[in-house]
């Protein structure tokens, strides 16, 4: 009997190690602005246990990795099997076509807006192909810490007005920070993707009706030469700008640290807000500034993509149908706090006991249909990273003192025409 036993044993042991054995392991190359690591991971931990055939590694890296090192990755074929990017182009030609493997999608398509699909593809592609999805939208604005303003006296701007400008905010801003002793005013993460909102409303026209692209105008400059100023006055944080290299750099540190009035930059720092500020001081997200171009953020947000150099294309659609679930994006979106890419989810129940997150998601909720045409075309025109990097890196060495504004936008022009020149021949 205790042979039996043993035999048994062993053999269920035997079973178990070539059940282990014949899992396919797929990788998802991953960064975080908040909590959506652990909620992607518990999602994922429910799919494994219905898919005992298939496991998902997520590789948790810093934004910049995603953004520098993964397009070199994939384009030298040692990439993942999927992955969560921002910059859609560098990788296109090199993502896998989903479609002939999901279970139903029409489902996708009436799911995802159409443009953002097509943002994924190059002239070359089926104009049907489905490469990812888009786990998160998001919108561009400016939060203020408005116990700063209570404390100084002095009144929030947008509580009286519909029409601010980022002039008078920024005054705002100095006043607050003077009469509060607190160490910076205003601040704008290191990031042209985040300039541009800005410039747009103050007038800024980046791509004409010729098709062609021009920076070299009023608007541009305006908000530009302001940004320069912040530096030159010493009301923003250095290090957000000059102290980042040739990287993105965000300014959330300093506005969590109570050592900033107003920061603009982007409905994602919600979560993380809501957590790191908690109740230290009253926050809120505020609307865009108003000028010549109206008032008008940029769209933007992370998609969820399959690459075709994956071993398991079927395993990997597997996934992809399981995370664009209505059940499964809802509970995403909700808790992390995230507006949501997919159309059809309803009335959402975001998991906060936060009033501050709350608020600041109807805020954003209410930029997304004063959006402008420019601001859509460019982040899904195909040629954003092409205009963001020069103006991010331009506009750096114009705060530096490496270059003059108008040496600036001369140079910015000709790199935007130096990268289109070589998309177009690649």
């Amino acid at each position: 009997m205790k042979k039996m036993l043993v035999v048994l044993a062993l053999l269920v042991l035997a079973l178990t190690s070539v059940h282990a054995q014949d899992a396919v392991e797929l990788r998802i190359a991953w960064y975080d602005d908040g909590n959506e690591g652990t909620v992607l991971r518990d999602l994922l931990d429910k799919f494994e246990a219905e898919n005992p055939d298939i496991k998902v590694v997520v590789d948790t890296v810093a934004y910049n990795v995603i953004l520098e090192q993964l397009p070199l990755q994939v384009e030298a074929g040692e990439g993942p099997d999927m992955a969560r990017v921002t910059n859609f182009d560098a990788f296109k030609g090199y993502y896998l076509d989903l479609r002939p493997l999901l279970a139903d999608a029409a489902y996708w398509e009436a799911s995802f807006s159409p443009t953002v699909f097509a943002a994924l593809r190059t002239e070359e592609d089926a104009e049907d192909a489905i490469f990812g999805f888009p786990n998160q939208f998001t919108v561009t604005g400016p939060y203020i810490n408005r116990t700063l303003f209570e404390q100084a006296g002095v009144e929030v701007p947008s509580d009286s007005s519909d029409s601010v400008t980022w002039a008078e905010w920024t005054e705002a801003a100095k006043a607050v920070a003077e009469a509060t002793g607190t160490q910076y005013a205003i601040a704008i993460d290191r990031s042209g993707h985040r300039v541009a909102g800005p410039a747009f409303s103050s007038g800024a026209v980046f791509f004409n009706e010729d098709g062609s692209i021009s920076v070299d105008t009023e608007g541009f400059r305006e908000f530009a030469q302001l940004v320069v100023d912040w530096h030159t006055e010493g009301i923003t944080p250095a290090e957000v700008w000059v102290g980042a290299g040739g990287s993105y750099a965000a300014a959330a540190d300093f506005f969590i640290n109570g050592q900033l009035v107003m920061y603009m930059s982007g409905s994602w720092q919600i979560g993380r807000f809501s957590n790191d500020i908690g109740d230290t001081f009253d926050w809120e997200a505020v609307p865009n500034p108003t000028g010549e171009g109206g008032s008008t953020g940029m769209p933007g947000g992370t998609m969820m993509v399959a690459f075709a150099q994956t071993e398991h294309p079927e395993e990997v659609a597997r996934v992809m149908d399981y995370l664009v679930q209505e059940d499964v994006m809802k509970e995403f979106v909700e808790r992390t706090l995230f507006i949501p890419g997919h159309i059809a989810l309803g009335e959402l129940a975001y998991q906060t006991e936060s009033e501050a997150a709350g608020a600041a998601l109807t805020t954003f909720a209410a930029e997304v249909p004063k959006l402008s045409d420019q601001a859509y075309e460019l982040q899904f025109g195909g040629k954003a990273f092409a205009i963001n990097n020069p103006i991010r890196d331009r506009l750096t060495q114009v705060i530096t003192g490496e270059l003059s504004l108008d040496d600036a936008i001369a140079r910015i022009q000709q790199d935007i025409d130096d990268a289109l020149a070589a998309a177009a021949q690649s």
